[in-house]
């Protein structure tokens, strides 16, 4: 005889609560069921006011996938330093170790998933931008769309302690049909005006290139990726789902994401990613040098042949692709990379780019190839440890997450991290922009200042700033 949805949740609900005695700890319990295809941006600003500052949102450019989380049962922060990757991935495979799933228990990003990503640079001491976030923030929400495909399936979370009782089903069942039947439509948001665009520091960062150029010239340093700030206050609070809405609708070829912390929210549109793991198959992308759009289909195309053949953008290029392809023999039983990269447009701005496949070893997680590839020469600079040191001592910005490595692993071992580029930290009526550049030996400080103006229009764009030309 077949056994009821709702039964089997009360069975396995049941078994947690149990195992959370028999252990005297803690244990996660997840119910995955597939439910009709539901909009994720609605999903999102359903809980807006409840859930605010622990919701977050993912959309790959294939749209394969696209996730939306709201609450937070467990959050699992590590320390500032090198072992913060290997900590989370610890405290990430004790819970799974206890936890009890029921339903659909056989999908890629369905049931309990970690969420959530890393600072660019553990050792950078300032935190006032970014307090919310810390160095790293991962959690689990306690519901979760996720749309694999065409097919949406609704996780429920939830995190049973030893004296918990069955109680807790009722009102999980309650508190997950609330959000299906009441208010998936969120709450309209009335205009939001502009009222001042604030370029941060712009000619001491102009002047900080030139240094750095001069730097490159006379010692060891190749190359070293300097960001800078563009700050916008307007007349309301922001709100992040229009500007999810917006970032979907004019960045199609990108990573849409989000991710509360507090009251903050780090937004974007990034293009990059970092690794995709799906069974053994792992995947990253080489992306590095850039140029414009043209203004008609003619200066696009030149713009872009003048870009496959810049040596300065080729030679950035290619740090890139030799630097991954390092890292992936590392951990790789095969490593497959075309021989020379492609254009890939976004609505602002190409870049050249370089797919990169292959096999990673047995046993090798989606973590080990993150700490293993950050930060590529793209977001520090070569040679690597010299550069990160160099940007903390010269840069002048609170990087965050900026830059860092953001995206979600499952229990099934796959997984996707983006680098958090093309982006904005929201604070009420604020947001910070980040854009940056690979300074090397004939870089201008003009040149590379009109270059991240450009890298800045995604966000501008989606927040309705005023774009650069």
């Amino acid at each position: 005889m077949a056994i009821s949805e709702e039964t089997e949740q009360f069975q396995g609900l049941a078994s947690a609560i149990q195992k959370a005695k028999d252990l005297n700890d803690q244990v996660l319990f997840s119910h995955i069921k597939k439910i009709q295809c539901t909009n994720p941006l609605s999903f999102y600003q359903a809980g807006r006011e409840r859930y605010a500052g622990e919701r977050f949102f993912w959309e790959d450019p294939a749209k394969e996938i696209t996730i939306t989380g709201l609450g937070n049962v467990k959050k699992l922060k590590a320390a500032a330093n090198a072992e913060r990757y290997r900590e989370v991935e610890k405290s990430w495979i004790k819970l799974q170790e206890t936890a009890v799933k029921t339903g659909v228990t056989d999908v890629e990003a369905t049931g309990p998933l970690l969420f959530g990503g890393f600072s660019f640079d553990y050792e950078s001491n300032s935190t006032i931008l970014w307090n919310q976030f810390g160095d790293n923030l991962f959690y689990i929400p306690a519901f979760m769309l996720s749309i694999v495909g065409k097919q949406a399936y609704l996780t429920t979370n939830l995190l049973c302690s030893p004296d918990d009782s069955e109680k807790l089903f009722r009102d999980m069942i309650n508190e997950r049909e609330a959000f299906l039947i009441e208010g998936l439509d969120g709450v309209p948001c009335g205009p939001n005006s502009l009222v001042k665009q604030r370029e941060v520091q712009s000619e001491e960062w102009k002047r900080t290139v030139t240094k750095a150029v001069e730097e490159i010239k006379t010692t060891d340093l190749d190359k070293i990726v300097l960001a800078r700030e563009l700050r916008l206050t307007f007349e309301h609070s922001i709100d992040s789902g229009k500007v999810l809405e917006q970032l979907i609708a004019e960045q199609p070829l990108s990573y849409i994401f989000s991710l509360e912390a507090g009251g903050d929210c780090f937004v974007g549109a990034t293009p990059e990613r970092l690794i995709k793991k799906r069974g053994n198959a792992v995947f990253s992308t080489c992306l590095a040098g850039s140029m414009g759009r043209g203004k008609d289909e003619h200066e696009d195309v030149s713009l872009g042949n003048e870009l496959l053949h810049d040596q300065k953008n080729l030679q950035e290029h290619q740090y890139v692709v030799s630097m991954i392809s390092n890292a992936f023999d590392a951990v790789c039983e095969k490593v497959v990379i075309p021989e020379g990269p492609e254009l890939m447009k976004n609505r602002h701005i190409q870049h050249l780019y370089t797919p990169v496949r292959g096999v990673a070893k047995e046993g090798v997680t989606i973590l080990q190839f993150v700490e293993n590839l950050h930060p590529t020469p793209a977001m520090g600079g070569l040679p690597k440890g010299k550069a990160v040191m160099r940007i903390r001592e010269m840069e002048g910005l609170e990087r965050g997450f900026y830059a860092g490595p953001l995206g979600w692993m499952d229990t099934y071992g796959n997984g996707e991290y983006a680098v958090g580029i093309r982006s904005a930290l929201i604070q009420d009526n604020e947001a910070s922009l980040f854009a940056g550049c690979g300074v090397v030996e004939d870089s201008t400080a003009n040149a590379e200042f009109r270059e991240t103006g450009i890298k800045f229009n995604p966000m501008l764009s989606a927040l309705g700033g005023n774009l650069n030309e």
